[in-house]
């Protein structure tokens, strides 16, 4: 891994790339365009000739639908312990979720006039859940699970498919568990396409939450304001921000976690303490060599991987700013002091005992989080995103007597005579 000081001047150019915000990978911007083209043109005909280029399977002929009958036959083939973890997270996840609902509210204001508002679930969203080089089961939960909390109506569910057309039986499992209503076999950004635009075979949705590749990430900005999105959360990345006091092992280990995603992932260690910087590294070769999937993590600490020594602790606080991570992992002695100081952390995990991986599949938070810098503007995926709100007013004649002399002096200002004469009218 790339060791860099923040007290050498000559490794501050790499250290100033830490500060970034969310911007689309070099020529993927134009590739989307054209697909999302295609999609809003030709619908269903588009995605199955997508399907047949990017994953080499017709859809043409095992259909776009996963039917009742499939979903069926996954249930009878998940192990007892299987679900037993499956239910187990979702009763955390809901739970979670269901304590962060927005409630409506009603106030009188200070002219009498009843204020409120309402919280109304979407009736009908698109939950993207990536399946590439792993299914990943829990984002279903993660995302799925809020919907049904909500209470939304109709979730609509687009996934990849491996090349004979099947959809891991676990997945599907939680799908059914989170109470999705609609599965697609469709990945990639000719998915998010069809959530948006609709074709033939899907009705268009309100609003599209999860997580994806780069090119699931840049259609999701592309097409908003055609819908509304959630946030921007695309391939897995961490930083650790710890001191001497923490376990190099567990610092390598939470490292190595989040890099076994791939695909563009990132993983950064930002330490006070050199022996932390030489002990992890030890780690992560010893760990990495016990590793089924050592090749895709290898890919990512090559390119994708940083260990930054900085000067002292508020050093390391401005650079996790700068940087905004996805997965926080906070290691340090004076807890209480440096978290104060996190702003724009995706999610903060505390302590010894914490792994990511906790967060990632079992604790409650969703794991849907922002990424590439996108926290300096984006929070995690909550339950109340899965909510429309809707202000209301209510006036009676005195509570408008009181008002409209107000409502005038605006109109004088603002040279709108029709919306005073609206107010006094009723006073006539």
């Amino acid at each position: 891994m790339k060791v860099l000081k923040t007290s050498s001047p000559s490794d501050s150019p790499a250290i100033s790339k830490l500060n970034r915000r969310f911007t689309p990978a070099a020529g993927v911007e134009s590739t989307v365009a054209g697909i999302l083209s295609e999609v809003r043109q030709h619908g269903d005909t588009a995605l199955q000739a997508m399907a047949l280029k990017y994953d080499r399977v017709d859809l043409g002929e095992i259909g776009l639908r996963v039917s009742q009958e499939e979903i069926s036959a996954a249930r009878d083939r998940v192990a007892p312990d299987v679900l037993h973890a499956l239910t187990a997270a979702h009763a955390n996840v809901s739970e979670f979720a269901r304590r962060s609902l927005r409630q409506d509210w009603q106030m009188q204001n200070a002219q009498g006039a009843m204020v409120g508002e309402i919280f109304r679930p979407f009736q009908r969203v698109g939950l993207y859940v990536p399946g590439g080089t792993a299914p990943l089961v829990s984002t279903v939960l993660m995302t799925a699970s809020l919907a049904q909390t909500a209470g939304c109506e109709e979730i609509v569910v687009t996934t990849p498919c491996g090349p004979d057309g099947k959809i891991n039986a676990d997945m599907l499992v939680a799908l059914h568990l989170a109470g999705v209503t609609e599965i697609y076999r469709l990945g990639g950004a000719q998915a998010i396409g069809a959530l948006a635009y609709g074709t033939q075979t899907i009705r268009p949705v309100e609003k599209i939450f999860g997580p994806g590749n780069k090119y699931v990430v840049e259609a999701k900005r592309q097409v908003f304001g055609t819908v509304s999105i959630d946030l921007l959360p695309g391939p897995s990345e961490i930083m650790v921000l710890c001191d001497d006091s923490a376990n190099a092992a567990y610092v390598a280990a939470d490292l190595l976690a989040q890099a076994e995603h791939g695909h563009d992932g990132e993983i950064i260690l930002v330490t006070t303490s050199e022996r932390i910087v030489n002990e992890v590294q030890v780690e992560i070769s010893r760990q990495l060599a016990t590793l089924p999937r050592a090749e895709i993590i290898r890919e990512i600490i090559e390119q994708g991987a940083w260990i930054v020594l900085a000067a002292n602790l508020n050093e390391a606080v401005r650079l996790c700013n700068e940087y905004a991570p996805e997965h926080l992992s906070l290691v340090v002695a004076e807890e209480a002091t440096v978290m104060a100081g996190i702003r724009t952390a995706g999610a903060i995990f505390l302590g010894h005992y914490s792994p990511v991986a906790a967060g990632d599949f079992v604790a409650g938070p969703s794991h849907t989080l922002p990424t590439g810098g996108a926290g300096k503007s984006f929070p995690g995926l909550t339950v109340d995103q899965f909510q429309r709100r809707t202000s209301i007013v209510k006036l009676d004649r005195a509570a408008l007597e009181k008002t409209a002399p107000l409502v005038e002096k605006f109109c004088e200002m603002e040279g709108l005579q029709a919306h005073g004469r609206s107010a006094t009218l009723r006073l006539s």
